[in-house]
């Protein structure tokens, strides 16, 4: 396949996986929303971690690609960058169920002050991660 197209796909992926730098500051902001708000920005945020999770999916597919061909890296980094990916893919998914469980409890008039805080904690947690992965794939030769 040809290094253009894959290094294309990269960048759409990376596109994708760039929702979880911005998350903590839109679920940060959803405090001054009315109930109805608050359901409609958890689904809104639950349809976009899907999208995300595709993209972190693309990730793992090109970016192995791409790592098996480039001999400029570490066994260190062969292995610390994809773990961080899987722990992506770990979080994204563990988030997945209280986005679900707020939206439903902002539509039903419940407390949802646990839901929403596990929420914000997994994403605080993605953006961590992810700026770590972004790092090491720019400063490839600290490790």
């Amino acid at each position: 396949m040809d290094w253009s197209v894959l290094m294309f796909l990269h960048m759409v992926g990376t596109l994708a996986v760039g929702f979880y730098l911005v998350l903590p500051f839109v679920l940060g902001r959803t405090e001054k929303l009315s109930a109805s708000a608050r359901e409609g920005t958890m689904n809104v945020v639950g349809s976009l971690n899907r999208l995300a999770q595709y993209g972190l999916g693309i990730q793992l597919l090109t970016g192995g690609y791409l790592m098996a061909k480039g001999d400029d890296y570490s066994l260190a980094w062969k292995i610390i960058v994809p773990v961080l990916l899987l722990a992506m893919f770990a979080v994204g998914g563990m988030m997945a169920k209280p986005l679900r469980l707020a939206a439903a409890g902002f539509r039903d008039n419940g407390n949802v002050a646990a839901e929403t805080g596990k929420v914000k904690t997994l994403s605080a947690l993605l953006a961590v991660l992810l700026l770590v992965m972004v790092f090491l794939m720019v400063y490839n030769d600290i490790i």
